[in-house]
């Protein structure tokens, strides 16, 4: 009956482990142990209470999810809460326990109304809203947009809508906090949310079984259709044939259709050219990494939720040094609280340190100001540093002004809008466009990386000393 449970709960680990960030994985879900299964019941044995109570807290959706995967609609969730860690002669005492009930998922396209494909289908996940995401400079058109799409899907200017950004920064979150409000609002429309990948694994097994039309006519019926990571598609030619025709249909029927990637569609490859125009039917947002400030008020939303209190000092030293994306963000804080709770320590920013150093790679020991980091590009470049505030559009300048933005940002706690002060008044849209192309070019040209790296070595030098 352990092997039973043990191959079951392995299963649910792989299905779980394709949703959360790694971190959050290997917080949460790694140190799990399946204990049992009888009767439909899935035991598994979890370090402490408060791991029990986060996991209830947090992840009980996900956790239903992977069971009706694995087990089905019958299938049910036990814990064996560990109260005594034990020792050599006496085994650790546990505590059973069940999972608290909760309201069933409702709008969306249910598993077993899905005609041969049950369980592969994703349901939304309902921790995700537009009321518990916070807003900044980085992902505001975007959720502006998405709001937009949520009060009248179907019958905007955005559609489809298509969000693009590096992971972490909040695609899945807006995309399911549209299906979510939606959902609420209009309970009779018919929602589905699924990757790209599944949709293609989806397509070859109707392909094996002769299932197409069922497998067409599930997608031609919905009100929304929200595809995640598009890019996933590329190559798969017979499947990226289907979805144009399912595409052109919702679009035609003004049904809304939400589009995720993790780049812009003019860089999408592999991806026919026909199913790249009507992408540019709608409307096409970009999420960047968040500035300082934001990052400051996702940390206070989020332990604010938990009912944490975390010192401000900390919160600061945290946004100073993840500054990548959301996820990440989300999961140096998850680790510090679940190091806090399993050694009993103190919440501060001396294991904040211990933590960050672990996750957290080539942080810079000490900060460094845009005034030097200017002094640093137009000694590099060899350019006046007047040039680098000024409004010249000569070529070489303006690739300097770029790369002194992108510094700024990696280097500095200065939110977009400040680092635009600093380059002649510029504003964050400006500092954005930088970004973006400093990117884009250290990913495409040699020659250009090599010079940058250069550069930077000489900062990480000056940062040192």
């Amino acid at each position: 009956m352990h092997t039973d449970s043990k191959i079951i709960w392995d299963k649910c680990l792989l299905y779980i482990r394709g949703q959360i960030s790694e971190q959050t994985y290997k917080t949460w879900f790694a140190p799990i142990v399946a204990k049992c299964f009888k009767d439909g019941v899935l035991t598994i044995q979890v370090p402490s209470q408060f791991f029990y109570e986060w996991l209830e807290e947090h992840h009980l959706p996900l956790l239903k999810q992977a069971v009706l995967k694995e087990i089905g609609p019958h299938g049910r969730l036990e814990y064996a809460v560990v109260i005594d860690q034990g020792n050599k002669k006496q085994k650790p005492l546990t505590v059973n326990l069940p999972t608290y009930p909760g309201p069933a998922f409702r709008g969306v396209v249910a598993p077993e109304k899905m005609p041969g494909y049950g369980s592969d289908f994703f349901q939304l996940n309902p921790n995700y809203l537009f009321d518990n995401l916070v807003e900044g400079s980085c992902n505001q058109l975007a959720k502006s947009a998405a709001q937009a799409v949520a009060i009248n899907p179907g019958g905007t200017a955005f559609n489809p809508l298509m969000l693009y950004g590096r992971v972490g920064l909040g695609k899945t979150h807006i995309s399911q906090a549209i299906g979510n409000a939606v959902r609420t609002s209009f309970p009779d429309k018919k929602i589905v949310y699924i990757s790209s990948e599944k949709f293609t694994t989806q397509f070859i097994e109707a392909l094996r079984s002769n299932n197409v039309k069922p497998f067409t006519e599930q997608y031609l019926a919905a009100d929304l259709l929200i595809l995640d990571d598009i890019q996933f598609l590329s190559g798969k030619e017979k499947t990226q044939e289907i979805f144009f025709h399912i595409f052109n249909h919702l679009h035609q029927s003004k049904k809304q259709v939400i589009i995720t990637s993790d780049c812009a569609p003019r860089d999408l490859k592999g991806l026919q050219e026909r199913l790249l125009s009507r992408f540019k039917w709608g409307l096409t947002a970009d999420l960047q990494c968040p500035d300082f400030e934001t990052r400051i008020a996702i940390i206070q939303s989020k332990v604010a939720a938990d009912g944490i209190n975390l010192p401000s000092d900390l919160i600061e030293y945290v946004a100073q040094h993840v500054d990548t994306n959301v996820r990440e963000l989300e999961g140096v804080l998850i680790s510090i609280i679940a190091h806090a709770s399993l050694t009993k320590k103190d919440i501060n920013i001396a294991l904040a340190r211990q933590v960050l150093k672990h996750i957290v790679q080539h942080q810079p020991t000490t900060e460094t100001t845009i005034e030097v980091l200017q002094k640093q590009v137009a000694a590099h470049y060899n350019i006046a540093l007047e040039d680098l505030k000024s409004k010249s559009r000569k070529k070489e300048i303006v690739g300097a002004r770029q790369i002194g933005m992108y510094l700024a940002k990696k280097y500095t706690t200065h939110s977009l809008k400040s680092i635009g002060g600093y380059f002649g008044g510029r504003d964050h849209t400006t500092v954005m466009h930088a970004i973006q192309v400093v990117e884009d070019c250290l990913n495409t040209n040699a020659h250009y990386a090599q010079l940058y790296e250069s550069l930077e070595n000489k900062i990480k030098l000056s940062i040192v000393d």
